[in-house]
């Protein structure tokens, strides 16, 4: 049977300002097991309960759902999601259903009797939330049955946007059907408008409050920074190289789930390929996959039955793994906006996560290919084309950067950062330095190419670093360039380490990588400045990752302790025993608790159900389901490893019921 309306009085959104905020810490508490809400979450909610339009932007992970899931249990009336995926409307469905929330989806994946029978709970007031995509919502009869709903019955309370950056050109996931959902204004000009998105510049701001009307203008912004993300901005080592990475990052996280993104559907297939012949469970997944084939894939991701997935960008938004430990991208994003989304989906628990960016020069080429012949077959106007570039420009800046990753990501979205020292990121945890003698051979590998241009030619970093490594194949002697003076002035250089000092002049402006068939680099006038002693450049490396170190040092800067060996023992029975109920009942295991709830009952150790109730994250309906395993497993594995059950009086215990340390 699915959950039918609650019982619970609703209150009107004209009721006083305290009945209405000891309304909605009743609703929160019951439904998700919080305690307290983060002030931005408190304001959205309390807005939208009194019919306020807003824009929340908030990092992903922050508990932006919880926002517009919330309004409708307060005040009795229908809220309307507008979700640009199947997968995530059909994730935020099957976890609303596990908390006895009236939810349901209009989408194409739907039988005849299952849409049939929606509308029917729809129209008989049954329902508080109902999911559905832009294109969906804005067909005529859509329409036309909202507008009888808002005109009688519960009514309709409010309409929310979801991944609302698709609105702005200026945004990095820009979708002209978003832009068609100005006309709702005219459908239900009466009706709140709530946009929420986790990625999102001031400019984009302004764009989505403009091309929405939303009323007041107010824009809710959260802060950008995720402590519990450890950043690393490495460049990516040539040819197979790179595979050596890659394995080095997924063995500090043997056994979690990582996402690895790829520039391209190839590259996703070959990565998956040689990880599986490395011994590591991989699969690819990409919009070129036989729809049941990546539907597959999506599914044992989300379930835990497979941790390491090789995706281009057409993985993640549907994906609401609370767990995954590692995100490495194998390339450069295609913007600031779109790597703070993508690396987003480490560590949405709340608990210690890693996020590598391998990239070289040659991909801002790569990414610019695939831009123009997009543009070219979907008749992309120039405007929209030049903002996508002009993105990735900005991501480029960024990755070749050597400040603290956490405050440049920060400040890119329009906030400061406080604190000299993040703790989290190779930069602030020593993992680089600058490369002895930086200068000098920064001004030996720009003179090199210099004396091409001189000599009339542009040549690839490939021939580059044949040239200064003293290496006389075919193309170098056929051309001369044997006989440059640059020909072996940096052969004591590894050929991997100068191909990254020569990626890192090209991040710094100092050497421009023009397009083409056969990609070539040409001096710009900044790398003439420094092969002329007139301005410096500084090359950096990377030293050895002290894992343990690093991981320390990130639970420290998430505001975790340390659980003791016992205790994570206990943790990881705790794990065994959600994925046992989890399949039981055919549904992801972070359906049933969070990571982050585990670590919580590791520590607390309830041996009552009021206890449970204590441990951030465990509602009323949850308590009920999954409690009787839970406390029965509690005191087994406790006496098993020697710790106390309710080790502190009940008044004691720490209540750490924040609902912003996870997606809700």
């Amino acid at each position: 049977m699915p959950p039918t309306a609650p019982s619970v009085p609703a209150v009107p959104p004209d009721a006083g300002s305290a009945a209405v905020q000891q309304r909605i810490a009743e609703v929160v508490r019951r439904y998700w097991g919080f305690d307290s809400l983060r002030p931005l979450q408190a304001e959205a909610i309390a807005r939208a309960v009194n019919g306020e339009d807003w824009l929340l932007v908030m990092p992903t992970g922050g508990g932006k759902s919880l926002c517009y899931q919330a309004p409708p249990l307060v005040t009795g009336k229908l809220t309307v999601v507008v979700s640009p995926l199947i997968a995530l409307m059909k994730d935020q469905v099957d976890s609303l259903a596990l908390r006895d929330i009236p939810a349901a989806a209009l989408h194409s994946g739907l039988t005849p009797e299952q849409a049939a029978d929606t509308r029917r709970r729809l129209t008989a007031g049954e329902l508080r939330l109902l999911f559905v995509a832009p294109e969906r919502l804005l067909l005529p009869g859509t329409l036309s049955m909202l507008a009888r709903i808002a005109d009688s019955g519960p009514g309709v309370g409010g309409i929310a946007i979801d991944e609302a950056h698709c609105i702005s050109q200026w945004g990095h996931d820009f979708r002209p059907e978003y832009r068609r959902l100005a006309e709702l204004r005219s459908v239900l000009p009466g009706v709140p408008v709530f946009a929420c998105t986790a990625t999102a510049t001031p400019r984009v701001r302004d764009d989505i409050v403009a091309q929405l009307s939303l009323r007041n203008r107010r824009v809710l912004v959260g802060p950008f920074d995720r402590p519990n993300l450890t950043y690393r901005f490495l460049p990516r080592a040539a040819g197979s190289a790179s595979l050596g990475q890659i394995k080095s990052i997924l063995a500090r996280h043997a056994g979690q789930a990582a996402i690895i993104y790829c520039l391209s559907r190839d590259g996703a297939e070959a990565l998956a390929e040689h990880l599986r012949n490395a011994g590591v469970n991989a699969r690819p997944y990409h919009a070129g996959l036989e729809p049941t084939r990546r539907a597959k894939v999506q599914d044992q991701f989300k379930s835990g039955d497979l941790n390491v997935v090789t995706a281009t960008v057409a993985f993640g938004m549907g994906i609401d793994r609370s767990d995954v430990r590692c995100v490495i991208h194998a390339g450069l994003p295609r913007s600031v906006e779109a790597y703070q989304q993508e690396a987003g989906r480490a560590g949405r628990d709340g608990l210690p996560a890693e996020c590598v960016l391998l990239h070289s020069g040659s991909d801002v080429a790569k990414w610019t290919r695939l831009m123009e012949r997009s543009a070219k077959e979907m008749g992309t106007p120039a405007a929209v084309t030049e903002a996508q570039t002009a993105l990735l420009r900005e991501m480029a800046r960024l990755a070749g950067g050597f400040v603290c990753r956490h405050r440049a990501l920060v400040e890119h979205f329009g906030q400061p950062f406080d604190g000299a020292n993040c703790s989290a990121c190779d930069i602030c945890l020593g993992e680089s330095q600058d490369v002895p003698d930086g200068q000098t051979i920064a001004r030996k590998v720009l003179a090199c190419v210099a004396r091409f241009q001189q000599s009339g030619g542009h040549f690839g970093a490939g021939h580059l670093v044949d040239v200064l490594r003293g290496r006389a194949t075919q193309k170098v002697t056929e051309r001369g360039h044997h006989g440059l003076s640059t020909f072996g002035l940096l052969r004591t250089l590894e050929r991997r380490d100068l191909s990254g000092y020569v990626d890192q002049l090209i991040d710094q402006g100092l050497l421009r990588r023009d397009d083409g068939e056969y990609p070539v680099l040409a001096l710009t006038a900044d790398g003439a400045s420094v092969m002329k002693g007139e301005r410096a450049a500084v090359l950096r490396r990377s030293v050895h990752v002290d894992a343990q170190t690093a991981d320390r040092a990130a639970t420290r800067a998430a505001g975790l302790v340390e659980l003791a060996p016992a205790e994570q023992q206990l943790f990881e029975a705790l794990r065994y025993l959600r994925s046992k109920l989890a399949s039981e009942r055919s549904i992801p295991a972070y359906m049933v608790f969070d990571d982050r709830t585990l670590r919580e009952l590791s520590t607390l150790r309830p041996s009552t159900h009021d206890g449970l109730l204590a441990v951030r994250g465990i509602g009323e309906r949850k308590a009920q389901q999954f409690g009787p395993a839970f406390l029965a497993e509690l005191a087994t594995r406790a006496a098993e490893f020697g710790l106390a059950l309710d080790p502190s009086p009940p008044d004691a215990a720490p209540r750490r019921h924040d609902s912003a340390s996870r997606k809700a």
